[in-house]
This record gives C-alpha cells, structure tokens and sequence, in this order.
C-alpha cells in the first residue's frame, strides 16, 4: 500500500498564503487555511476544497451496495471515477449502516431519521430547489423537501441556518472532516488533520473567508478522509489523532470506510 501524503501539483509554482482558493478547473476551487485557534500537534492547516454544483454532480457510494464492499477514499475515487471523494457521515458497528438516514434513487442505506438535525440533499427533482443543500430539520420543512430530492445523508448539525454555532465545548478534540454550503450555494468539502474540539472548530470556520451558511459534521479521528485528483491537483488527507482512541498525529494510511460522497464533472 502507498504511504498517504499531501502533494499539491497545479504545473505552476504555489507559495501558500493560507487565505485564498487557487481554482483548479471551472467552478472548482482549492484552498489551504491556517486555523485561528492553537492545536496540540499538526501544522493547523484546514484542507478546503470549495465546488460549484452547476458544474459538478454530487454521487455517493456504500458499502451495502450489491457487489460493494468497504475501501479506501482513494479506491473508491478510483472505481467510481470521481474527482474528489470524503466520508458521507460516520457508521453502525456492522460498518456499512449510516448513523443517520442515507439514500440514494438506487439503494436505501438507512430509511430511519435520527435525531441529527442535519440532511445532505442532492440529485434533485425538479429546479425548484438548488441542485444541492444542507437542509436544516430546525428552519426548513423536511416534509416538503424530502420530496424535491433523490438522494440524502443525515448527520450532526454544526452550523444552523442562522449561522450560529451548534456544538457545545468539551475537552475531547479529533481531526475531522465537515460538508458545508457556502452563501453563494457552493458545496464545501473541508478538512482538518489537527485536531480540535468540534466547537473550536466551528469558531475557525465562521472566522475565516468561506461566507459560511451552514455546516454538517461527517467523520472524525484516523477514519477521517480527504482525497482529490483533478487537473494536476492532487491532494491525499488522512485524520489521525482523537481523544481516547489514537492520541497521536502517527496515522498515515486511508482507512477503508463504508460509505464516500464524491463530485464527477457535468458532461
């Protein structure tokens, strides 16, 4: 297995200035952001990869599909052939049931909502609705949207339609990674592999330039994953350190994961 690192290669020369996107192809966009706030180990980078959905579908994969089994980020990128690919929320302990609800029009992960006041919509119906959005179950009507929709991924509400944070403090503190909308209706994949607590992190996002609208927690601690290949861009993002499982940065490897979401190109 190839040791996971991070290259970034757009055939140009790239000295970061942690505050900007470098655009990688039409309406997708890459941008590496210093945090805000300390961290315990790590270099406080935030990964952020920032896609136009006119131009990029959004498709996800599982596990408990027929014929499907649990792989890497990369593998799955690779199989399906998508340009970037993250975790699509974390799992049960049979390792292929979403916490959350989770369907696509093929397949039905888990047909039950959770208490989890957060649902990634997309493939839609009709252009009554934007081609992608984080639904907020608090400020919007679920009744109403889960028909406008084919496929959906429910987990942690982070940032509410109000852009406040929803995340109480605690001690414990992971690498993560988060889906967010942006106030211009782009999709956000964001990664971090120093570790914060999710409160922290939320603060850091609100602070930096992404025009946040809101934002839904996916994964945390080694099975956390970022991957993209697109252009010359490659970028290849494990987590690793979480409180009382791996209290290290030692992690260097994909873990295989269930289920992925994952952007191809609008032909």
């Amino acid at each position: 297995m190839k040791k996971i690192i991070t290259i970034i290669l757009l055939n140009v020369i790239i000295i970061p200035t942690y505050s900007q996107f470098i655009e990688i192809d039409k309406g997708l966009y890459y941008g590496e952001f210093k945090a805000t706030k300390p961290t315990i180990v790590g270099n406080n980078i935030i990964n952020v990869l920032k896609i136009n959905p006119n131009y990029y579908d959004l498709h996800m994969y599982s596990a408990k599909q027929e014929g499907e089994k649990i792989k890497q980020a990369d593998i799955w990128a690779k199989e399906e052939s998508m340009l970037a690919v993250i975790n699509a929320g974390m799992y049960r302990s049979d390792f292929t049931t979403n916490m959350g609800y989770m369907k696509t029009e093929s397949f039905v992960n888990n047909s039950k909502l959770n208490k989890d006041n957060t649902i990634l919509a997309f493939d839609r119906i009709d252009t009554t609705v934007p081609p992608v959005q984080i639904i907020d179950l608090k400020c919007q009507d679920w009744n109403v949207l889960k028909h406008k929709y084919k496929s959906f991924t429910q987990s942690i509400r982070m940032v509410d339609c109000n852009q406040s944070n929803r995340w109480s403090q605690q001690d414990k503190i992971w690498s993560m990674v988060v889906v967010a909308m942006d106030k211009e209706d782009n999709l956000l994949f964001i990664f971090t592999r120093s570790p914060h607590s999710v409160h922290d992190f939320v603060d850091v996002l609100l602070e930096l330039p992404l025009n946040i609208y809101n934002v839904m927690y996916l994964e945390g601690g080694p099975e956390a994953s970022f991957y993209l290949n697109h252009n010359g861009a490659y970028v290849a993002q494990v987590g690793s350190y979480e409180t009382g499982f791996n209290e290290a940065d030692n992690n260097k490897w994909y873990w295989k994961i269930p289920n992925v979401i994952g952007i191809k190109k609008i032909k």
